[in-house]
This record gives structure tokens, sequence and C-alpha cells, in this order.
């Protein structure tokens, strides 16, 4: 998920310190009062799903259950972690950022295989940087993505998510798919920190929704709690805090997945 929104989107005043975003409940009773979304549906003619994620844990956070079901459909699934996450915790005393990054992709391989998904094809590009890559992160997506050939899908972080790697992944995965006609679903991870109900710059006429069952929340949640690194203090020591607090896991983890299509 990275260590937080650090671009600007348009007209968007960035966090400070202490600065929580919108809470849950106010996602909650925004979307139950919305006339319902169209229920995003797994395409007949999608033979192979590319899931593009910046960081080990967006690919679960965003659309986890969503490439489960389409796994579960027999639709052949990659998961590519564009960096390892080694940038989660910078000032750490306990963990070096080589250290981290191995833990970090062990953690992405357990809370996939829970989902039914396979482990991560790991790109290696620096976390927090992935911008700066941009070329080099195109040509590597295009070419996983063409592997696939007709019929293949791509889900990857939304190009307005508000991080910049989260935008860079779209931004390429978007030029990947117009470089080989693959299909793109963009989903917001970050988005929910920072935008409010019904804010303008968020394209929620393409909303789609994924409701997930009692059992597919429950594996979503035991698949999210092996990002041990993120949900918990990696020590008592300053640096070492959760990244993924609770309260923003009461964002992430809900009753419905988003994609925008």
């Amino acid at each position: 998920m990275g260590e937080g929104p650090v671009s600007e989107p348009e007209g968007w005043a960035g966090i400070g310190p202490g600065d929580r975003g919108t809470p849950a409940t106010e996602w909650s009773r925004w979307l139950a009062g919305r006339v319902p979304d169209p229920v995003f549906p797994i395409p007949g003619r999608c033979r192979r799903l590319v899931v593009v994620a910046p960081h080990p844990d967006d690919e679960i956070l965003g659309v986890g259950v969503t490439a489960s079901r389409f796994a579960a459909a027999g639709v052949d699934v990659t998961v590519v972690a564009v960096t390892d996450g080694d940038a989660s915790h910078p000032d750490s005393p306990t963990l070096s950022p080589h250290r981290l990054a191995e833990l970090r992709v062990e953690e992405s391989r357990t809370a996939c295989s829970l989902l039914g998904l396979p482990g991560p094809v790991r790109l290696g590009l620096p976390d927090g940087k992935v911008r700066e890559h941009l070329d080099h992160l195109t040509g590597a997506v295009t070419g996983i993505v063409d592997d696939g050939g007709p019929g293949t899908l791509v889900l990857a972080t939304w190009r307005g998510d508000g991080h910049p790697d989260h935008e860079a992944v779209g931004q390429a995965a978007a030029d990947a798919c117009a470089a080989t006609g693959a299909g793109l679903v963009e989903y917001p991870v970050w988005t929910w920190h920072w935008a409010a109900p019904g804010d303008p710059r968020v394209p929620w006429g393409r909303r789609r929704r994924v409701v997930l069952t009692d059992a597919e929340l429950e594996a979503k949640r035991d698949a999210v709690s092996r990002f041990v690194t993120q949900v918990a203090p990696l020590s008592e020591s300053p640096g070492d805090e959760a990244i993924l607090p609770d309260w923003i896991l009461e964002r992430l983890v809900t009753r419905e997945e988003t994609v925008f299509w």
C-alpha cells in the first residue's frame, strides 16, 4: 500500500500529521444511500487476468476477492508486485529495507494462497520511486500482458489514486492495455482516505462493485492479517508504527470491493 498518499490530486490540500481521512462510517452511509452501482461480472471471454499491485498487499486490499473469483472460475491469474514494499518503514530501527522486502513478499505469497491466487511476479522497482521508472514499468507490464493474448484483462490501481506509485502503475497498465488490446479495470486504494463521498474527482459513474459473501469477507480478513509487517507495529520504537491500523483497514476490508470499469 505504501507509506501514504504523497501526490496531490487537483484541488487536494494534502494530508497532514494525524489526519485519519474520511471515516469508514461516512463511506458506508453514502454508498448505502446511492442507487446501487452495477455488479462487476467476470467477462465471459476473459481467459487471463493480470493484477498489478504497486506494493505487496495492494492486490489483496483492493481486489483480493475479485481476483479470487476469477481464479475460481478457471481464469488464469497472474499477480504482479511492482515493488517489494521496502520503504514502508524508512526509519525503522528493527528491520532493514532488505529484510522488510523479504518479509513483505512472503506475506503477499501467503495472503494470495489463502485466496486461491498465485504468488506475485516481482518486478523489483524502487518503492516510492516508481514514477521515475515509468517507461521500464510500462515495458514490463506490456510484456506480461502480451503473453496472454486475446481475452486478457488487467486490474491495476486507479490513475488518480493519490499515491505516486499507485498512479504510475495505473498509467503503465493503461499504456500496456492500449498497446496490446487487453481490457483495463482500475481499483482505488488510497482514494478512500483523501476523497469524500461524492467527490467529483473520483469517477463514480464508472464504479462497479463486487459484493462479498460472509465467507469471502472472512477469507479476506484472514488474508489481510498475514501482512504482519503492515498491520501491527514492528516494535514499540518510533519508526516501527503500523502502516495499516484498524481505522485504515475499516475502509478497505468491507462488504464490497470497488473497481472502475
